[in-house]
């Protein structure tokens, strides 16, 4: 029997509304809110939301073409180097890159006019280290609608291997939790259930979704975000398939903490439904246990505490 030893993971999740055109105004409001409450050492992890300095709707790829940064040097990877730096802790936060035009993709075409231009932008996710240095990057899998005429989909999902106590850690972007083209959802015991799968083949202990979700009220998007992640909650004998190990494959961990960070407010005739958590899934346990959220209109830093087991 292996022995495992608690420790703890300090989370911090900032959830807000972004505004479309006001960069500049949102960095210094989010750097205020972090300075006045956060010491260097006092968290592990510090989590943004998905596009969290410029929006999220955008009709097509004209009107995001200005909002699109390059991925070392632009605003947002300036800015979560600089807190990292600054906090000694991680950084993940979301934001639209701009792609390199061999890596642009034709129209998608069809009758919806947004479908007609060049793809030219990944919707993406980056980390920084302690010491400000990049440490991960992730370019969302499993596009949404509004991310379809802008955006070229990324190569699948990823896991980075981080110091304790954050340990391996897999970044995904809000609709990543569904199924991509041509997979359909089939059921509760069916899925398909990519994302998680996923996680148990790689060994996840940590998953953070940067999100910008649209579901209300707060307990319909929580179990939403449980649900597609249900085979590593599931009964022992709902999860056993999931949990045969292929030779070479990762050891599966019992436990794994699961951060969403949403935003909130109106955008484009969107609403967002804020409700940003912390989860633990233990496999074969038959249920989640949600250990921290924050209310669906409320605006700040969620401050969290979550035990991890560590062999």
């Amino acid at each position: 029997m292996i022995s495992m030893m608690p420790t703890q993971l300090r989370v911090a999740v900032v959830q807000f509304a972004p505004k479309v055109c006001d960069l500049t105004q949102v960095r210094l409001k989010t750097t205020s809110q972090l300075f006045s409450r956060l010491k260097p050492r006092s968290v592990d992890l510090l989590c943004l939301p998905e596009m969290v300095f410029s929006g999220y709707v955008f009709p097509d790829t004209a009107a995001i073409t200005p909002y699109l940064e390059h991925p070392y040097t632009g605003p947002t990877s300036t800015f979560c180097a600089e807190l990292a730096r600054s906090l000694e802790c991680f950084v993940a936060a979301g934001y639209p890159e701009k792609l390199e035009s061999h890596e642009h993709a034709p129209p998608l075409g069809g009758d919806n006019l947004s479908f007609h231009q060049p793809r030219i932008g990944a919707n993406s996710a980056v980390m920084y280290g302690p010491t400000g240095e990049r440490v991960g990057a992730y370019r969302k899998t499993n596009l949404y609608k509004l991310d379809l005429p802008w955006a070229v989909p990324g190569s699948g999902f990823t896991t980075m291997t981080l110091p304790h106590p954050l340990g391996p850690t897999t970044l995904a972007i809000c609709n990543d939790l569904n199924v991509q083209d041509p997979a359909v959802w089939e059921s509760l015991d069916e899925g398909p259930y990519e994302l998680a799968r996923y996680c148990i083949r790689s060994g996840t202990r940590l998953l953070i979704n940067e999100d910008t979700d649209e579901m209300e009220p707060s307990w319909e998007v929580l179990k939403y975000w449980a649900m597609r992640l249900n085979p590593l909650w599931a009964t022992i004998q709902k999860a056993t398939h999931e949990t045969e190990k292929e030779p070479g494959e990762c050891k599966i961990p019992d436990e794994l903490l699961v951060v969403v960070c949403n935003r909130f407010g109106n955008e484009g005739g969107s609403r967002f439904a804020g409700s940003s958590v912390l989860m633990s899934l233990r496999r074969g346990s038959g249920r989640p246990r949600l250990l921290h959220m924050m209310g669906q209109r409320e605006e700040g830093i969620g401050l969290w505490t979550a035990n991890m087991a560590v062999q």
